[in-house]
């Protein structure tokens, strides 16, 4: 018999010890040539407060730089809040090519532990991103987040030691100090020169961020022109373009501002509080979904 079957033999038997599996050898990723190429998001939690509670500070990084586009304390990351700094980044900066993440559920889809991801299954910040065509890589390890972590790592020694001087306990004061300050003074310490000139940012073109950033549900209209919802009933008015919308197939989109919409291809077909109360509905909106 061969050394190898021999071998598993002895050790399916519990007579000879499994050797220790050998560590894989890494080497460091060369960063992306030019800003936009490559945004890592990530998202830690820590107790940044210095007390009991636990927060996530969720950050976004450019590969190219390190520069720091957002960073943000909130309750728990989560796909509003991932997709709340998204839109926040692309309306300053435009809309960049790759988003580099770990493979939580609200990036994507994983059948299966420790396996790789469903390509053809979206989740709702998959399905943004696709709209908007911007490729999404995930991470297997967080060794493949390297640049990410050591980021993190510098947050968490720095930023506890910030609040804490400057006596700010509330994440709203935490937030406030984040964006009128220390992103620009964290920048200023670690961002690094891109290895090429120029920026991979382009002008946002799209004017319905508002449908693209949303939590979108499938309904089909009720009879009498109703969509039920979470417990709500949501009243659609009669429309100019269409004499009813009973049967039909219609979208529901939860805004990150509350409120809820009711679209029917380009068409608004209504506007709604959270509670469900209807808003006006503006021809203008009807125009720049169309447009869109």
């Amino acid at each position: 018999m061969s050394y190898t079957w021999v071998k598993l033999a002895l050790q399916g038997a519990g007579l000879v010890k499994k050797e220790r599996q050998r560590g894989v050898h890494r080497k460091r990723r060369p960063r992306r040539p030019l800003p936009g190429m490559m945004l890592h998001l990530d998202g830690s939690k820590h107790r940044w407060f210095q007390d009991e509670r636990w927060h996530d500070l969720m950050v976004i990084l450019d590969d190219a730089t390190s520069e720091i586009y957002y960073a943000q304390l909130v309750e728990e990351e989560s796909t509003r809040t991932v997709m709340a700094a998204l839109r926040e980044v692309m309306e300053g900066k435009g809309v960049f090519c790759a988003l580099y993440s770990d493979r939580a559920r609200h990036f994507f889809v994983t059948p299966k532990a420790g396996e790789g991801v469903d390509r053809q299954r979206l989740t709702q910040v998959g399905r943004a991103l696709s709209q908007l065509r911007i490729e999404m890589i995930p991470s297997y390890s967080p060794q493949a987040r390297g640049r990410g972590e050591r980021n993190f790592r510098t947050w968490q020694g720095r930023l506890p030691q910030e609040l804490r001087l400057r006596g700010i306990r509330t994440l709203e004061e935490a937030n406030r100090f984040l964006h009128e300050s220390y992103i620009e003074e964290f920048n200023r310490q670690f961002r690094v020169e891109a290895a090429q000139p120029g920026t991979a940012f382009v002008r946002v073109a799209r004017r319905d961020l508002d449908q693209i950033f949303s939590i979108q549900h499938e309904r089909a209209v009720n009879q009498d022109n109703t969509v039920s919802w979470a417990n709500q009933v949501l009243q659609i008015e009669k429309v100019s373009w269409r004499s009813s919308l009973a049967g039909c197939r219609v979208t529901v989109y939860e805004h990150l501002d509350g409120t809820l919409s009711i679209g029917y291809g380009p068409h608004v077909a209504g506007r709604y509080t959270a509670e469900g109360l209807p808003l006006k509905v503006s021809r203008r909106a009807n125009r720049s979904e169309q447009a869109a």
